[in-house]
C-alpha cells in the first residue's frame, strides 16, 4: 500500500514534466518556423493572401521555392485571381513556370480574355523548350503579330506561281495572326500557317488566265486565300493576308515549248537517220543483187564460145557463118564507139579465134 501511494504521489510530477517537455518542443518548432518563414508569413498575411506556417514548412519539405510561390500567390490574389497555393505547388512540381503563368493570367484578365488556370498551365507546359511562353501567347492574342510568307529564314524571298499563260508571278505576303488560346494546345504552329498561305497563293496564281490579272487585282489572292479557312486546327486565327509585293518572272511556258520543240526535232532527226540507214542498207542490198546478176550474165556468156566450138565441130556452123558473126560484132562495136558508148568486153568469137 505504501509503494502504491508513493507511485500515485509521483504521477503529478511526471505529468507536469512531460507537459513541459512537449511544450518546449512545440515552442522550439514554432521558433524554427518563425525564424525561417516569419518574413514570408508576415508579407503574405499583410497582403491579404494568408499562408499558414505549417503549409510553408510543407512546401519547403516538398522542395518548392517558398518565396517564389508565395510572391506569385500574392500577386494573383491582389489581381483578383481565384487560385490557391496548392495549384501553384502542383504546377511547379510538374515542371511549369509559376511566375509566367501568373503573369499570363493577370494580362489575360486585364485584356478581358477568358483564360482559366488549367489552360494557362497546359499552354505553359506545351511551350516549354520552344523558346516561347504562355505570356507570349496571351500578348499575341492581345496584340496580333505579323508573319512573313515565305519565312525569310527559309532562304526564299518570294512565292512563285505560274499563270495559265506561262508567265511566272512572284509574290510576297504578310499574314496578321492572333493567338487562339482555346486551340493553342495541340494546334498547328506558324510553319503550318506559312505553308497553307503559300499553297493558297500558288493555287490562286495558277488559276489566273494571265499574269496581268494578278497584277491588276493582287487583292484577289488574299480574298481567295482567306476564303479557304487556312487557320483551321491551328493555334492562330488569321485576321488578314496582305500582298506586300508582286513581281514578274520568266516565261516558263515559252521555255517549255522551246524545249518540247527541241525534243521533237531530235526525235525527227533520229527517225530520219533511221530511214537513211534503211535506205543505205537497201541500196547496198541492190548493189549486191546487181553484182550477182552480172555474175550470172558472165557465166551465161561464158557458155557461148563453148556452144560455137561445139557447133563448128558438129558441122552445124560453117566457117563463113562464123566470120559473118564476127563482122556483125565488129559493126556493133564500131557503132557503139561512134555513139559514145563504151566498147564491150571481147566476145565469145574472139576467145574462140584466139583459141
Amino acid at each position: 500500500m505504501n509503494a502504491m501511494n508513493s507511485m500515485l504521489a509521483e504521477i503529478p510530477g511526471m505529468f507536469w514534466t512531460a507537459f513541459w517537455v512537449i511544450l518546449a518542443v512545440v515552442g522550439l518548432v514554432l521558433l524554427i518556423l518563425l525564424f525561417n518563414f516569419f518574413g514570408i508569413w508576415i508579407r503574405a498575411w499583410v497582403s491579404g493572401a494568408y499562408v499558414g506556417l505549417i503549409e510553408l514548412a510543407a512546401m519547403r519539405l516538398r522542395g518548392v521555392p517558398v518565396g517564389l510561390v508565395v510572391d506569385n500567390y500574392i500577386n494573383a490574389r491582389k489581381s483578383g485571381l481565384e487560385i490557391t497555393v496548392d495549384q501553384l505547388n502542383v504546377h511547379f512540381l510538374a515542371g511549369g513556370d509559376v511566375q509566367m503563368v501568373v503573369r499570363a493570367l493577370i494580362a489575360a484578365q486585364k485584356a478581358s480574355i477568358h483564360l482559366n488556370f488549367d489552360r494557362a498551365c497546359a499552354i505553359d507546359l506545351a511551350t516549354k523548350g520552344t523558346g516561347k511562353t504562355v505570356l507570349d501567347a496571351v500578348k499575341t492574342s492581345v496584340n496580333p503579330r505579323v508573319i512573313d510568307c515565305p519565312n525569310p529564314a527559309s532562304g526564299k524571298s518570294t512565292i512563285d506561281g505560274v499563270a495559265k499563260d506561262g508567265i511566272v508571278v512572284r509574290a510576297r505576303a504578310r499574314v496578321t495572326v492572333r493567338t487562339n488560346l482555346d486551340r493553342f494546345v495541340g494546334g498547328a504552329t506558324e510553319e503550318t500557317i506559312i505553308a497553307r498561305v503559300g499553297e493558297g497563293i500558288v493555287t490562286t496564281i495558277g488559276s489566273s488566265e494571265s499574269y496581268k490579272d494578278v497584277l491588276e487585282q493582287p487583292d484577289r489572292i488574299s480574298k481567295t486565300v482567306l476564303d479557304k479557312a487556312l487557320d483551321a486546327n491551328t493555334a492562330f486565327e488569321i485576321l488578314s493576308i496582305d500582298i506586300a509585293d508582286v513581281d514578274i518572272g520568266e516565261n516558263v511556258g515559252a521555255k517549255l515549248q522551246a524545249e518540247q520543240a527541241e525534243a521533237k526535232k531530235l526525235v525527227a532527226q533520229a527517225e530520219a537517220e533511221m530511214r537513211r540507214a534503211a535506205a543505205v542498207a537497201l541500196e547496198q542490198e541492190m548493189v549486191a543483187r546487181t553484182q550477182e546478176m552480172r555474175a550470172r550474165v558472165v557465166e551465161a556468156e561464158a557458155q557461148i564460145p563453148l556452144a560455137i566450138a561445139d557447133a563448128l565441130r558438129s558441122g552445124n556452123l560453117g566457117v563463113m557463118d562464123y566470120y559473118r558473126l564476127r563482122n556483125i560484132q565488129a559493126d556493133t562495136t564500131m557503132r557503139e564507139s561512134i555513139a559514145g558508148g563504151s566498147a564491150p568486153q571481147p566476145g565469145a568469137g574472139q576467145k574462140t579465134s584466139g583459141s
